[in-house]
Parts: C-alpha cells; sequence; structure tokens
C-alpha cells in the first residue's frame, strides 16, 4: 500500500513530546483560515511512499511518530495499515519502550473532532492504533501560541485508549 507523503523531518520537537519523526502527509479537506501548511492541501501532491518504506524510515530513526499534513484522516485507510504495522513494529523492535508520554508512541494530527471519527467506521479504523490525537480544525481567532502541541484553543490532546474504552474523548494527561 502507498501514502501520499509531502515531507518527512526526523527529530523535530513540535509535534509532539520529545524528539520525534513526523510524517506529513498529503491532501486536507478542512482548508482551515491562516493554516500553516495549506501546500499539503492538495491530494495528489507530494509524492508516493510505499509502507514498508515509512516503516524503515520511522525504526531507523528510533524516535516515536507523528502523523500530519494536510489530514492524515484524508488517507484513513492507508493511516490505518500503517499504524497497525507500526504498533507491531515498535513491539518487536524497540521492546524497553513503553507506551506513554514521548515514548514508543503514535500521534495523528487531524481538523475532525473526535466525535466525527469515532462516527465514522474508516476514520475510526484510522485511528485504532494510534496513542494520541490532536483533532479539530485550526481556528485563527483562537490561536494561542502558549498552548503545548497545538494551534487554537478549541483543538484537544486526546488519549485515544482512554477514549475508546470510556465512550467519549478524554484528554491527555500532560504531567
Amino acid at each position: 500500500m502507498l501514502l501520499r507523503v509531502i515531507d518527512i523531518v526526523a527529530g523535530t520537537s513540535v509535534d509532539g513530546p520529545h524528539l520525534r519523526t513526523s510524517i506529513y502527509l498529503a491532501g486536507c479537506i478542512h482548508h482551515c483560515p491562516g493554516c500553516h501548511n495549506p501546500q499539503s492541501w492538495d491530494p495528489s501532491g507530494g509524492h508516493l511512499v510505499a509502507i514498508d518504506d515509512l516503516l524503515d524510515i520511522i525504526v531507523r530513526e528510533e524516535m516515536p511518530v507523528t502523523l500530519s499534513g494536510g489530514d492524515p484522516l484524508f488517507q484513513a485507510e492507508g493511516v490505518a495499515a500503517l499504524t497497525h504495522l507500526l504498533k507491531d513494529r515498535y513491539k518487536t523492535s524497540f521492546p524497553s519502550f513503553r507506551k506513554g508520554w514521548g515514548e514508543a508512541d503514535i500521534w495523528l494530527y487531524t481538523g475532525y473532532r473526535w466525535e466525527q471519527i469515532v462516527a465514522t467506521p474508516r476514520l475510526l479504523d484510522a485511528v485504532r492504533n494510534v496513542d494520541v490525537v490532536v483533532d479539530g480544525p485550526f481556528v485563527q481567532s483562537l490561536r494561542d501560541t502558549t498552548l503545548l502541541f497545538r494551534g487554537s484553543s478549541n483543538q484537544r490532546i486526546i488519549d485515544v485508549a482512554a477514549s475508546l474504552a470510556s465512550g467519549s474523548a478524554i484528554p491527555l494527561s500532560l504531567d
């Protein structure tokens, strides 16, 4: 399976805690005014990359990963396949890593709200193996540069496992 990738940045600290590998995927339907990455909106932007090649890059870098864009959920089926394989690869390649704040985890940024994700089977499938979802569109009037890992105050940092277990969006504890 292939994903349309705009860029891969290893060793970034802006898309989640600690140093991580961020993969920016092409395609976004939200078109948020003030978006910091409008070139990512084009669904035919970037280049096609095989999921196995992405896995090799992630494992070689030995860092947690963030999927951003664009909106990764624009390519929901490919993201579901990547995150499923990535979870298995983390377990076998890095058995000493623990899931948690800044360790062997997967973050995903999306303009969809959590409630939209869980109500849409293909989107829900894409986040099942993700640890943290930063949800909601960027809203320029709510921009807040003091927030950790998000651009506007309407966006939430969601603990996926806790949210799926409880049936509602549970914020990730940043302590």
